[in-house]
């Protein structure tokens, strides 16, 4: 039952929030295709959870009756369940961006689009002890400030501090020749080289000025350091891919050890126009991911950090 719930949520993207305030359960993101929105709560049911823009005209409706439970309401069916208090940005994480600008003007994202600045070290400190012990991991993700060899230089120097919490650290940036290594050897558990499109058409349509097999190549690198379960790249479904052409990536990507995380669009940067996937499409490809990992002998539930760990965003095989 959750999985469908779960593809129909995420197909509409959004919730009205209504009843009491739930500001603490609110949580506001710097990076990405949601960064500059008006929040979005995450909603957990028996143990699974989504996370959910708030948007007042969607036809899903939360209703906060205090302490962080709510009734969701959908095509006249209701379920009960609780908000989760985020850490930072998702439950039980705190998830960083360190550079909330970036140069690059991928055709998805808000980011170019926002005022953004650089969080200096000590600020991200701060940050991670402020929601200690409520937190199981760190991950950090970053936009381009000037370029990515330097940005990944800032974040390898944010790492080194934030060893002393003695949690697992992820680690989502644009990737130069040598940026696993340098992560694996700075003690980053787990790597996300985001690949963003099915294909190669498609990428260098929605991300000019990036290089596709650069990412390929830093992923491929990343597996025999980082070992099969702890290498993930977003694939976003819904920027005019084909299912066979996202099965194929899917399977290209698994049978290099390397785990897909399957992003439903949100229409966002220049794609305001584009429409987020319904459940109908959500769970076919859904169920190929699932096939592709057993094949290859995968498993998303080791995920320690990031969006696999999380799974607010995405459908999880092992843990939807």
């Amino acid at each position: 039952m959750w999985t469908g719930l779960k593809a129909r949520l995420l197909a509409i993207g959004g919730i009205s929030l209504t009843g009491l305030p739930a500001d603490e359960y609110i949580a506001r993101s710097r990076a990405g295709p949601g960064a500059g929105g008006s929040g979005s709560v995450f909603f957990s049911m028996d143990g699974h959870r989504v996370r959910l823009g708030i948007s007042e005209g969607s036809p899903a409706r939360l209703h906060h009756s205090g302490l962080g439970k709510v009734l969701l309401s959908i095509d006249g069916e209701e379920y009960s369940g609780v908000l989760e208090k985020p850490g930072f940005h998702c439950p039980r994480q705190a998830y960083i961006t360190i550079t909330s600008s970036c140069i690059f003007d991928c055709r998805y994202c808000n980011v170019p689009r926002l005022p953004g600045y650089r969080k200096d070290i000590d600020e991200i400190e701060r940050m991670v002890a402020s929601v200690l012990p409520d937190i199981d991991a760190i991950s950090l993700t970053s936009g381009i400030l000037t370029d990515a060899g330097e940005e990944e230089q800032y974040t390898l120097e944010v790492v080194k501090r934030l060893g002393s919490f003695n949690l697992p650290i992820g680690v989502s940036i644009y990737p130069v020749p040598g940026t696993p290594e340098r992560l694996h050897g700075a003690g980053v558990a787990e790597v996300k080289f985001n690949l963003e499109t099915a294909t190669p058409a498609l990428f260098e349509e929605m991300c000019p000025g990036l290089s596709r097999t650069g990412i390929i190549d830093a992923l491929s690198a990343s597996v025999p350091l980082f070992g099969r379960d702890h290498v993930y790249s977003n694939i976003i479904l819904g920027l005019g891919e084909t299912d066979g052409e996202m099965l194929e990536c899917i399977e290209e990507l698994c049978i290099r050890g390397i785990i897909p995380v399957i992003r439903p669009l949100t229409p966002g940067g220049t794609l305001t126009g584009f429409q987020r996937p319904d459940a109908g499409r959500l769970l076919p490809i859904h169920a190929g991911l699932m096939d592709a990992l057993e094949r290859n002998g995968l498993n998303m539930a080791n995920a320690l950090t990031m969006c696999p760990a999380c799974t607010g965003c995405d459908l999880i095989p092992g843990r939807d």
